[in-house]
């Protein structure tokens, strides 16, 4: 085994946070890059399926420390647990518990899931930080009643019109009045977010927008990892198509993106966990 684990706890606000710490058994190995693992709630440490410890076991081997942890209130760590808006203090103390173990570790690279994505780019549009060299953000949350009917009606509803069955269920009386209701609603919810002002209104589009800033703030230090085969992530990209603010971070980003194939929301499957082990490793040595 070419790494060390250690676990240990650090301070948040005076709750007790429980971090473990992945790094090569070979200082010299080490690298000045850092990872910390900003995990999405509800959701501890080790992440579904294992999927942070194995990334962090496989980074730790090739140089890279990782750092993943227990925001407060969420697996053994005390306090009140705060959704992902408000952990910018967690964030924070994770870094610095890092680097207070680890001195060598200059630049920190933020890697998130889904709102644990969105949580980083809220850090560091909430600190500019500058010890926060990049991130790494994996299906990024951006929910809203306008994006998500916008997403069930292009990639549900769209597709169930086209397939006959659905006709001959229809006019048989065989479809739920549930479906065409659904749609229905649907299609108001979007047109409710277009008249207040494209994707969403102003105070709903607020996080989005932070998090949009922050991926221009980076300058290309970025790794956007989409799943083909997940709402979440078809949501994220039907919004960035309307809303100008992630419009303009995406089409002026020279940042690194990947869209895996077949992939659901988690990337449950050794395979699918593999390659995004991979492209997190390649990006992160072509720093």
């Amino acid at each position: 085994m070419n790494y060390q684990e250690h676990a240990f706890l650090f301070t948040c606000q005076d709750e007790s946070l429980v971090g473990i710490l992945a790094a090569p058994a070979d200082e010299a190995m080490r690298s000045d890059i850092g990872l910390v693992v900003v995990v999405g709630g509800p959701q501890y440490r080790v992440g579904s399926h294992r999927q942070f410890l194995h990334l962090s076991r496989r980074l730790a081997e090739a140089g890279i420390p990782v750092l993943r942890f227990d925001v407060r209130g969420m697996g053994d760590s005390t306090g009140s647990l705060h959704d992902f808006e408000h952990i910018t203090f967690d964030i924070a103390a994770a870094i610095d518990a890092m680097q207070q173990r680890l001195p060598r570790v200059r630049r920190v690279v933020l890697w998130g899931l889904c709102d644990g994505a969105s949580a980083s780019l809220l850090y560091r549009h909430a600190t500019e930080d500058p010890r926060v060299h990049g991130a790494c953000i994996l299906n990024p949350w951006v929910r809203s009643e306008a994006s998500l009917a916008r997403a069930h009606v292009k990639h549900y509803y769209r597709d169930r019109l086209r397939q006959p069955e659905f006709w001959t269920k229809l006019f048989s009386g065989k479809v739920a009045a549930s479906a065409i209701s659904g749609l229905w609603h649907n299609l108001q919810t979007m047109a409710r977010g277009t008249r207040n002002g494209g994707a969403q209104s102003h105070a709903d589009a607020a996080f989005q927008q932070r998090m949009a800033q922050a991926y221009r703030a980076l300058d290309g230090r970025t790794l956007l990892l989409l799943s083909a085969d997940d709402y979440t992530a078809r949501e994220f990209l039907e919004y960035a198509a309307t809303d100008p603010s992630w419009a303009a971070a995406l089409d002026n980003s020279t940042g690194t993106r990947h869209e895996l194939a077949h992939a659901d929301h988690t990337f449950s499957s050794a395979k699918l966990r593999s390659q995004v082990e991979q492209l997190t490793l390649d990006w992160l040595t072509d720093r």
